[in-house]
């Protein structure tokens, strides 16, 4: 295999102990205890949590023993220590939180999606513009997987030339008996596109260069579970980005109960010198482990295995820009493009149901 192709690790040394302080808040979605751990094996100290629900609190504990139980997120702000404030709130609710914690003073790293409404959008830009804080999103399906990262490495190379489509497949698992009320209630999710479309739109302009994107068709639906009628299990768009590429994404909840893993994600990148296939999560029908990349240029076809080999670099990079204030591991403008972009292939979707389908 070409010595380019190889993954490289990535990964940065943690910062010093005590550099960099953090507080957790709002534990809706179990997304939080993966924030804590990135921002954690970075060299970050956890020592505030807040929950209005203290059974959430205790687990929480359990997880992250140093974290000490706030009795308000106004304590957790007061506390001059605090640079940062992760959170996995209710998607509806994540806005409004993360403009209280820049008023602050502080930055905001929360979990996809990170709105509900393009207004909400449009108060968190204000609110960045006024403050000076950073708005951060840990989109996962990019920055939590290494074969993900390795990719964008790969295309960053031109080693499969100029990139002209993206194609993203997002399936999950829904188990609906685990799920809180809030995840079948349209107006806290957001939509399936809003929701775990976000991961899509976010890879489709990290891969293509774009910058902005054109919604050309987004339609949802619910075909599955008509005893929660405000669910959207099914869902897709079409779009046409900035740097001329164009992407389609299907985000859904009927992964099978044979499959091995909650979902089935895969990634195909066509390039003018190359493809890439990115099996994120299993290698279905062989391998339960995910993390495989699969890349065929005009010299052959290569398996690449990025498990362990590539990092996370992440968490390192934003630590890094909260405290020289950079742009490393996101900008400002590509979070919120990519939740922009969510957000107005959701508001244009077309509503399917099974009378739409021959």
């Amino acid at each position: 295999m070409n010595d380019d192709y190889a993954p490289r690790l990535l990964s940065k040394p943690p910062i010093s102990a005590g550099t960099f302080v953090f507080a957790a808040a709002h534990l809706d979605h179990p997304h939080i205890h993966d924030q804590c751990r990135g921002l954690i094996a970075a060299g970050a100290s956890l020592t505030w949590v807040y929950d209005p629900q203290p059974e959430r609190v205790s687990a929480f504990q359990k997880l992250f023993p140093q974290a000490r139980a706030a009795r308000s997120l106004e304590e957790i702000l007061a506390d001059p220590a605090v640079r940062l404030v992760t959170a996995a709130a209710i998607p509806c609710d994540r806005g409004p939180i993360g403009c209280r914690v820049m008023d602050a003073g502080k930055d905001y790293l929360t979990d996809k999606a990170p709105f509900t409404t393009l207004d909400q959008l449009e108060e968190a830009r204000l609110a960045v513009a006024r403050t000076g804080r950073r708005y951060m999103v840990f989109y996962g399906a990019r920055l939590g997987q290494e074969c993900s990262v390795h990719a964008e490495v790969l295309i960053q190379k031109g080693i499969i030339g100029q990139v002209l489509q993206v194609i993203g497949l997002g399936p999950h698992r829904i188990r609906k008996p685990t799920r809180p009320a809030w995840f079948f209630l349209r107006e806290r999710y957001g939509g399936i596109l809003c929701d775990l479309g976000s991961h899509q739109c976010d890879k489709f302009l990290a891969y293509t260069g774009s910058t902005d994107a054109t919604v050309l068709h987004s339609a949802v639906g619910n075909f599955g579970n008509p005893d929660h009628p405000e669910l959207e299990d099914y869902g897709e768009a079409t779009l046409l980005g900035s740097s001329g590429a164009t992407h389609y994404h299907r985000v859904d909840w009927f992964t099978p109960d044979g499959q091995s893993t909650w979902g089935d994600s895969r990634t195909f990148v066509l390039g003018t010198r190359g493809t890439i296939e990115l099996r994120s999560t299993c290698d279905v029908g062989q391998s339960p482990q995910g993390e495989l990349l699969i890349l065929v240029d005009h010299a052959g076809e290569y398996r690449i295995p990025c498990a362990g080999r590539v990092g996370l670099p992440f968490y390192r990079d934003f630590i890094g820009d909260c405290l020289e204030r950079t742009e490393h591991a996101m900008t400002q403008a590509h979070a919120f493009k990519a939740a922009e972009l969510c957000l107005r292939t959701q508001a244009t979707a077309r509503r399917l149901d099974s009378k739409n389908r021959p």
